[in-house]
């Protein structure tokens, strides 16, 4: 069981060998990603690998701030951007446990903007025909992203335009709340029949909303209570705790240069006009590696369960239908990484078919990252965890999820 104290940086706890790594192996993790900042591609990073409870690899590298000459501290803060979502998620099957709501549940009972759903059916963002949805959006489309809505910024249907359109890209129109901007998706069409395939979308952000109405408690205020202080993740929240420990937010620009964003990154430095649990926190990798150790003890850390033992492993699995990967059944996901033999759950990604993946890492791993370049994955099966800050857009910028995963699982030697 992990002892890493809250609010205080990551250290190693166990010697790598004692639990079947290979220090001299898990060390290319560092020799690689140095790389990525002297050459520039990346301005620096962290990267933390436990194995069995126990940290046997903590590290960073480069700068926080370039422009500052800030290095990168065990204590830096980070855009986590989607890593938010498993977090949501978390929360919204926190209510199922306690029977205040149905995975099966129409989200229209609390969400009445709902009610009446319409798919589109073909045509122009400005002239879309459409027809009345079939089946209601539920509960569990939301979590797995099978619920039909989508994000502004995919720039591959009609009604991602739509999105674009209303204001909905990277964020939100000026001065819209969390239930505003639930109202202006549930009036939009959905690209396809809640149900039928997966399409990333705004799901957690309209779960954030549902969480806030079936407990009667803001978002933020129901998961710092329900989750995060229990969990001792004292610097994760809706804005960061401290902007000047906080990370520069980076992007390519063309010829694949990287500039710094402030347009994008400065929003997380203060409190925010609307919730996204979709995409909204910020956090450093010791608090992120407690949530991951939550996850791989089946819902319990240090003492304190936040789940129930089988709803993780419930979440764990692949609730695609038909048990389809996200290739089959989804659009491809800003040509990040290849998905055939990867699932999804209740919030997470999950490991259907390693050898389909051609990645190495196990089945029933479950996994997702962040629009910045941030990931993490818990195996099960090897009961190793791994989280990787950074801060750059996009997150397909560079193989470096693939890579971590093959520098972590080649240390393996047990």
């Amino acid at each position: 069981m992990s002892t890493a104290a809250p609010d205080r940086p990551i250290t190693v706890e166990e010697d790598p060998a004692a639990v079947g790594f290979d220090p001299a192996r898990l060390a290319r993790v560092d020799t690689h990603f140095r790389r990525y900042v002297d050459d520039g591609r990346l301005a620096g990073w962290q990267a933390v690998v436990a194995r069995r409870g126990k940290v046997v690899h903590a590290s960073e590298y480069g700068l926080r701030d370039e422009e500052a000459g800030l290095p990168v501290e065990p204590d830096t803060r980070w855009r986590i951007y989607s890593m938010t979502k498993p977090i949501t998620s978390v929360g919204a099957l926190i209510l199922f446990e306690r029977g205040e709501l149905e995975l099966t549940d129409p989200i229209s009972r609390w969400l009445p903007a709902f009610a009446e759903p319409r798919v589109y059916v073909k045509g122009s963002a400005t002239a879309p025909l459409t027809m009345p949805s079939p089946e209601p959006v539920r509960v569990w489309h939301l979590l797995t992203h099978t619920a039909g809505l989508t994000y502004g910024f995919h720039h591959a249907h009609p009604v991602d335009e739509l999105y674009r359109a209303r204001g909905f890209e990277w964020g939100v129109p000026e001065g819209m709340d969390l239930a505003a901007c639930v109202d202006a998706w549930a009036g939009m069409p959905l690209v396809h029949t809640p149900g039928t395939e997966w399409n990333y979308s705004h799901a957690t952000d309209v779960l954030g909303r549902l969480i806030e109405v079936v407990s009667g408690r803001s978002l933020d205020e129901f998961l710092r209570t329900e989750i995060l202080d229990p969990l001792g993740m004292t610097t994760t929240g809706f804005a960061s705790d401290d902007p000047s420990r906080t990370a520069a937010l980076y992007a390519l620009a063309p010829g694949r240069r990287r500039v710094r964003n402030d347009a994008m990154g400065d929003p997380f430095l203060r409190p925010p006009t609307w919730l996204s649990g979709g995409g909204g926190m910020v956090s450093t990798a010791s608090d992120y590696h407690r949530f991951t150790q939550m996850l791989a003890r089946g819902g319990e850390l240090d003492g304190v369960r936040i789940l129930g033992s089988r709803t993780v492993a419930y979440m764990g699995r692949n609730h695609l239908p038909g048990g389809l990967d996200l290739e089959q059944v989804g659009r491809p996901l800003f040509a990040e990484m290849p998905f055939h033999g990867v699932g999804f759950g209740l919030g997470v990604s999950v490991v259907t078919d390693p050898a389909a993946y051609r990645t190495l890492v196990s089945p029933g791993e479950m996994a997702w990252g962040g629009a910045a370049s941030t990931a993490f994955w818990v195996d099960p099966a090897e009961e190793v965890t791994a989280v990787f800050m950074t801060q750059l857009l996009p997150s397909s910028a560079h193989p470096i999820r693939s890579q971590m995963r093959s520098l972590v699982y080649q240390a393996l030697v047990d």
